[in-house]
């Protein structure tokens, strides 16, 4: 009957207890640290706030660095042409990616060059547009015939490949790519609702 666990008086040691306890010991160590040894104990206090503050600051600086991207890049796309985070029409989009590629930065106009695209077909209600969608969702969700989802499908894999695969692009692939875009948007292969 004894050997039940209920009868063993074993104390069981908690988690809580034991950081409690950790806590007590640190405090504990400091005090005597700082009593034994004041300036030792002021000059690491010392070295660890400013660890504290150079670490705040460098956190700081990064989020300020995510949250404005013009701080990155050294240049605001406000107003028709569009730029990270504005949502305008196709037609400014469409401008910028040509702004882009005339400036050789083919990889970037692919991106405008797609938006473009999926506002012309939004507007055709071939596709619903949100800003939260990958571009492989507009594939599977767009009303086109096969042959219009296929190209679709392609423009999203190139699109993948030169922007989030690192792939170089040229001038070459820029003009297939908006190639293929304006042959969509002209609206041939939207299936009617």
């Amino acid at each position: 009957m004894f050997a039940r666990p209920e009868f063993q008086w074993v104390e069981r040691r908690r988690l809580a207890s034991w950081l409690v306890r950790q806590w007590h010991n640190l405090l504990e160590w400091l005090n005597r640290l700082a009593a034994q040894h004041p300036i030792g104990f002021d000059i690491g206090l010392a070295l660890v706030v400013v660890a504290l503050i150079a670490l705040l600051v460098h956190i700081a600086y990064v989020m300020w660095r995510i949250v404005r991207p013009t701080a990155r890049t050294g240049r605001a796309h406000g107003g028709a042409g569009g730029g990270a985070g504005v949502i305008a029409d196709a037609a400014a989009h469409l401008t910028y990616a040509e702004e882009l590629a005339r400036a050789g930065r083919y990889a970037e106009a692919l991106g405008h060059r797609f938006l473009a695209l999926v506002l012309e077909l939004d507007r055709r209600k071939a596709l619903r547009f949100h800003a939260s969608k990958t571009p492989a969702e507009y594939v599977g969700e767009a009303r086109l015939t096969d042959r219009g989802r296929a190209s679709l499908a392609q423009l999203v894999a190139q699109l993948y490949r030169h922007l989030f695969g690192a792939v170089p692009c040229d001038a070459g692939e820029y003009e297939v790519f908006g190639d293929t875009a304006e042959e969509l948007a002209r609206g041939q292969y939207v299936v009617p609702a």
